[in-house]
């Protein structure tokens, strides 16, 4: 089985069970004073690679998380180590530079593709999407950037040899996609249960190492591409209504030009 060098992207979010607010400007999410946390499609991403390790005796030399964000970021990335990864890199940003604030998806992935290239990694594991913007593409530009093979929305992972074979849910059932190495693979919910963080792990990720950089130690073009013209919240739903029969139902659905 070919030696693994694993590389885990991960980012700092509003935490899943926090509702999201939308500043008086309408031009951003509040994140001042809200609950911050890692990613959940990221947890499953370094849960994923401490169970290739934990299967593959010996194959899986280095799990490296990364991540692009503010100096509080250092704590989720400790999180991650304290799961089970052997090291980190923070890329710290001025989130009071407009041009650090925000990364889009493809700065993200020239970001990553430079770690790749430094690092010497040869395989990436990233969560399908993030949870703040959903924009769900970092995973397969960085592919294409790499010119690496790709395994999406991963169901199952498993390494074979020089292979990675991913197993993917769809419409009509199952998918399977067989991928050499190197290989770019995004998770997806089904994946694992990610375990907690256990107390002799955060002791034990105070000690890992953790390396510090700034976008300048980057040759990466940071140029912003994207405008945001306007943050809303969605409408509130409306309320349902009850029917006494079957026809009732039937009634109803035609009247609203469902059937």
């Amino acid at each position: 089985m070919t030696s693994l060098r694993i590389l885990v992207p991960i980012k700092r979010v509003i935490d899943y069970a926090v509702k999201p607010r939308v500043n008086a400007t309408k031009t951003a999410v509040v994140t001042s004073g809200v609950k911050m946390s890692m990613n959940p499609f990221d947890e499953l991403s370094i849960e994923e690679s401490v169970r290739l390790r934990e299967r593959n005796k010996g194959a899986v030399q280095d799990i490296l998380a990364f991540s692009a964000g503010p100096t509080k970021a250092a704590d989720t990335l400790r999180t991650a180590m304290a799961m089970g990864a052997d090291r980190a890199l923070l890329v710290e940003l001025d989130e009071n530079r407009p041009k650090e604030r925000d990364l889009e998806p493809l700065t993200v992935a020239k970001l990553l593709r430079e770690v790749v290239h430094k690092e010497g990694c040869n395989m990436v594991i990233c969560g399908k999407q993030s949870i703040d913007d959903d924009s769900g593409q970092t995973g397969q530009m960085l592919a294409g950037l790499l010119g690496w093979g790709q395994a999406t929305q991963a169901a199952k992972v498993e390494v074979q040899g020089d292979e990675v074979v991913v197993t993917k849910e769809v419409d009509g059932g199952e998918e399977v996609v067989r991928v050499k190495l190197p290989a770019v693979v995004t998770t997806d919910l089904r994946l694992n249960e990610p375990r907690y963080a256990t107390l002799p792990g955060i002791m034990k990720a105070k000690k890992k190492p953790m390396e510090k950089k700034k976008l300048a130690d980057f040759n990466v073009d940071f140029k912003k591409r994207l405008e945001t013209l306007e943050v809303v919240e969605p409408p509130p739903r409306q309320g349902g209504g009850k029917v006494d029969s079957v026809d009732g139902l039937i009634s109803r659905l035609k009247e609203l030009g469902a059937i």
